[in-house]
């Protein structure tokens, strides 16, 4: 099943919107596409271990994670809970309707509890102009969002 996220890619005080496709198929590997660092390809570990320790799992299936545009440098781990949330909407585990109207960023600690990011002000200005109906942080990161 194929479930877009979306994200955003911080550089400075500017933001772009990063489409996070999820496709939970038949096999059992896991794949990072689109230019992610070694901190986003690293995200594997620590969403498989978030996801257990909160009670879901990754599923036991072919899971390929394209982050586009292509062209476009993702840079660490804030991208933690757009893709899990992709594969827990993909694999069924949630129902998470109208999921792709939202941006969704934080980076996961092992035990599933959320790491703030940086650049939460440039990812709610960019949320507004692309017209998403809002967006998902990190509580830590709320007041600069709410600027």
């Amino acid at each position: 099943m194929l479930v877009k996220t979306y994200g955003c890619a911080v550089y400075g005080i500017n933001a772009t919107p990063i489409t996070v496709e999820v496709n939970v198929d038949q096999g059992t590997k896991f794949f990072h596409v689109g230019l992610p660092d070694n901190a986003v390809k690293e995200s594997h570990q620590r969403i498989e271990a978030a996801l257990k320790n909160t009670g879901f799992k990754m599923p036991g299936k072919k899971v390929v994670v394209n982050m586009a545009p292509a062209d476009i440098r993702k840079e660490g781990s804030a991208y933690d809970l757009t893709i899990a949330m992709g594969i827990l909407s993909a694999s069924q585990q949630i129902v998470a309707e109208n999921i792709e109207q939202y941006i969704i960023m934080g980076e996961l600690s092992l035990d599933g509890s959320l790491q703030p990011i940086k650049g939460a002000l440039p990812i709610a200005i960019e949320a507004r102009k692309h017209g998403f109906k809002g967006f998902f942080l990190p509580q830590q990161n709320a007041r600069e969002a709410l600027l």
